[in-house]
């Protein structure tokens, strides 16, 4: 049984001044799923985070939330809450009261709120951090606590505006297996924005990618990744070789071409010779100048490769991405 849309946006609009910032964009959001808007900057998906929190207003269109129609709703008025990049903690306020702090405003008695606070600095992982400042912990815990602040009032549709992007590495890859983690055991929709396309699919159930106000695809991760439907959304999400061959252009993904010393063909190959490898880790990048003029990247070998070495490159055909321009 398909689940209930929770957030509806009807065929929105949003300009500043000349610019168009959101182009005509309708997207159905179901009720308890994690859902990326992705997109460089000034794609458009932070303006519609916006618009569905409420600080801004759409121009045309509407929004609807729970069957709600809330576009000209204040942002107390609707059933969501927003975690930001910044936290935006009380740094004179311990953890325990910087999660109460919204129902304070409520007027949800001391108890509950008490109570409630608690609950959620468990779901979070933070217990026995009640008594800290913000000025007390670390970035990764600071967030959780946003995490919790936002998640104290219970809302139907949380809101996330790139909340791991002043983490390091390693902790904003921590952040984003316990978000998900997170996100499905409190059954509540997510929506996250950023620009990160392997944040975007390893955390997500889909992802609409923006361009230029516009959703350009909308899919799960492995549809956009390997059933791109337009050339900026193959260029976009991961890595690809843009390739001149036969009067047309192609996309391939690194780890679909194999390269070897000796001739081979998987049903389409070039010539050509090492000209860089990049060791990465877990993977290993193969540059390749070909005979035919340009550059690819391959992160499959059959031989030991040096620099300098002839190669041939070689992809299967139904690996190529034929999208319109």
């Amino acid at each position: 049984m398909p689940k209930p849309v929770i957030v509806s946006l009807k065929s929105i609009s949003r300009s500043f001044g000349s610019v168009r910032a959101v182009d005509n964009v309708s997207l159905e959001i179901f009720a308890g799923e994690f859902i990326t808007l992705l997109g460089p900057s000034g794609s458009g998906k932070t303006t519609v985070l916006r618009m569905i929190a409420g600080f801004e207003k759409p121009d045309s269109g509407s929004i609807f939330i729970s069957d709600k129609d809330v576009s000209q709703l204040a942002p107390y008025d609707r059933d969501v809450n927003t975690v930001f990049q910044d936290y935006a903690l009380f740094p004179h306020m311990d953890v325990v009261t910087n999660i109460e702090y919204g129902l304070r405003v409520k007027g949800i008695e001391k108890s509950e709120r008490r109570t409630r606070a608690l609950h959620a600095l468990e779901q979070v992982r933070l217990s026995g951090f009640e008594n800290r400042k913000p000025s007390q912990l670390s970035g990764g815990q600071r967030q959780r606590v946003a995490l919790a602040r936002a998640l104290v009032n219970r809302p139907s549709v949380l809101l996330l505006d790139e909340p791991l992007g002043a983490l390091d590495l390693k902790l904003r890859e921590q952040m984003q297996f316990e978000l998900k983690e997170l996100q499905r055991a409190v059954g509540i929709t997510f929506i996250f924005v950023t620009h990160d396309q392997e944040e975007a699919l390893t955390m997500s159930d889909r992802i609409a990618v923006f361009n230029q106000g516009k959703i350009e695809q909308l899919g799960t991760p492995a549809e956009i990744y390997s059933a791109p439907q337009t050339a900026f959304v193959s260029e976009f999400v991961g890595q690809i070789n843009k390739m001149d061959m036969d009067g047309a252009r192609i996309n391939v993904r690194p780890e679909h071409i194999t390269t070897s010393k000796n001739a081979h063909n998987l049903g389409r190959s070039v010539n050509g010779v090492v000209r860089d490898i990049i060791f990465a880790g877990a993977i290993t990048r193969y540059l390749i100048d070909t005979d035919k003029g340009f550059s690819l990247i391959s992160t499959k070998a059959l031989d030991a490769l040096n620099v300098g070495d002839p190669v041939t490159a070689s992809w299967e055909r139904e690996r190529e991405f034929h999208v319109q321009k």
